[in-house]
């Protein structure tokens, strides 16, 4: 039996998505009338919205004309019972329409091989009537927010929602909170204000020192990064303002410092908080005056340059208990731009993961086309400490490691580290015995005597743990 093509909606990337405070919306197919009533009434009081149809036919119409989060359907409608088959027939017609769709089927007559059949042809999930409630309704926001997600990220990236402009680095910033980082960069780039960059550790910093100074009229001119808390006290002026021959012993030469470097340009001074505070004074005597002296030398030389800098440190509190000087945060700080942990930004994991993908596939030259659906729901769900930088490094690490044309979730290496990340105070007695079984049996290589020797416990006991929390 054939069914009808739905009919074509306007592309997704031209539609408005769902925000995070919109209903769940739903696509139920069954024949059966009190299996659709049934659904409606579990999922209203948890804010989802179901629609209901009752043939394979009219769920391809309601396909056509609105957008869902996720598709429940049964497996057996009006033809036969038992087999499945028509229940299929419709999934691989949903395939054809929309493979991103998350679909889980249902079935009265469940088995393995059926449920693995459906799996394979596109299925997410399979729940057998009468199902339990809890996990129904688990598996449809589980999916509906991966959906949500990756929807999201596909719509930006179609609209070129993405920083550019001639000569700059490419920026993937979507989510909403990044949407004030990006009005700073437009409003203040273009000026010569000096720009004080916050954030945790790997966090994107130099990529929007980078972005600052392509969007000012200084472009054509040098940009010169340094790191400004690592350098040596003894050495600090010397790399900084220069020195000439003859200043100390090693001072073979003249030589010009970053500030001469970047003269007409933008000086980008990283861990600004870590400079002793001794070189602070003389670090504000530039910026104040815009004239410095080499080491060794009593000339004086002016230089037009802009500050920008960055720290993951709390610099007003540093000022406060005396380890910053105040009037040279005011001076690096004219404008404040922070940015969000990617745990806060977690829309942004699609779109970063496919850039990172992109370059690394190219570098290591491997065919590796995208992350299957478990390994992408495991980035998202990920509380990444290491923020931008350590999914790069993840990505990297897994298309190195994958044999086969999708990234999956042991590429990645990165299980169970969530769980890790939560302080115990959160944490329920049962996830912390989890995490700390989880922990323990890595630690013996799965060995489960040495393992149940550590814990104090017998085999037994640990294997009806194990069982219980499905390590």
């Amino acid at each position: 039996m054939a069914f009808p093509s739905p009919t074509p909606k306007p592309a997704p990337w031209r539609q408005t998505i769902a925000s995070k405070q919109e209903p769940i919306r739903v696509l139920v197919a069954d024949d059966q009338a009190h299996i659709l009533e049934a659904v409606e009434i579990l999922l209203r009081p948890h804010g989802m919205v179901a629609d209901c149809v009752r043939s394979p036919q009219l769920l391809l119409e309601a396909l056509g004309q609105n957008d869902y989060d996720v598709l429940l359907i049964d497996l057996n409608y009006t033809r036969d019972t038992t087999s499945g088959q028509e229940g299929l027939d419709l999934l691989a017609r949903i395939q054809e329409f929309d493979p991103r769709l998350p679909v889980i089927v249902m079935t009265a007559w469940g088995n393995i091989d059926l449920a693995v059949e459906s799996i394979k042809r596109g299925a997410r999930d399979f729940v057998q009537k009468p199902w339990e409630n809890e996990r129904l309704l688990s598996l449809i926001r589980v999916h509906a927010e991966l959906h949500r997600t990756l929807r999201r990220a596909r719509q930006l990236e179609m609209e070129n929602r993405l920083l550019r402009a001639e000569g700059m680095p490419e920026f993937v910033a979507s989510a909403p909170s990044m949407q004030p980082v990006l009005e700073l960069i437009a409003q203040v780039g273009p000026s010569d204000a000096n720009v004080l960059i916050t954030g945790e550790h790997g966090t994107g910093k130099e990529i929007v020192a980078k972005l600052l100074h392509a969007a000012s009229p200084r472009s054509r001119m040098p940009l010169v990064a340094v790191n400004a808390g690592g350098l040596p006290e003894g050495t600090f002026e010397s790399e900084i303002f220069g020195h000439v021959k003859g200043a100390f012993t090693d001072a073979r030469t003249d030589r010009v410092g970053r500030f001469e470097l970047a003269n007409g340009g933008t000086l980008f001074l990283d861990e600004i908080a870590n400079v002793p505070i001794r070189q602070q004074a003389k670090l504000l005597r530039v910026l104040e005056t815009g004239e410095l002296e080499r080491v060794g030398s009593s000339q004086t030389r002016r230089v037009d340059v802009r500050i920008l800098s960055a720290t993951n440190a709390d610099l007003h509190e540093e000022a406060k208990s005396g380890n910053f000087r105040e009037d040279l945060l005011f001076r690096l700080n004219t404008v404040e731009i922070h940015l969000p942990a990617l745990r806060d930004r977690h829309e942004d994991i699609p779109l970063l993961a496919q850039h990172f993908l992109a370059r690394s596939r190219a570098r290591y030259r491997k065919q590796v086309e995208g992350f299957s659906s478990a390994a992408m729901q495991q980035m998202i769900q990920y509380g990444w400490p290491g923020n931008v930088r350590e999914l790069e490094h993840a990505v990297e690490r897994a298309v190195l490691l994958c044999r086969g044309d999708q990234i999956e979730p042991a590429n990645l290496a990165i299980a169970g580290a969530r769980a890790s990340l939560q302080s115990f105070e959160s944490m329920s007695i049962d996830e912390v015995e989890a995490l700390l079984i989880r922990k323990v049996l890595r630690r013996c290589d799965g060995n489960i005597s040495q393992a149940a020797e550590s814990l104090g416990l017998s085999r037994a006991a640990l294997y009806r743990r194990i069982e219980k929390y499905g390590l």
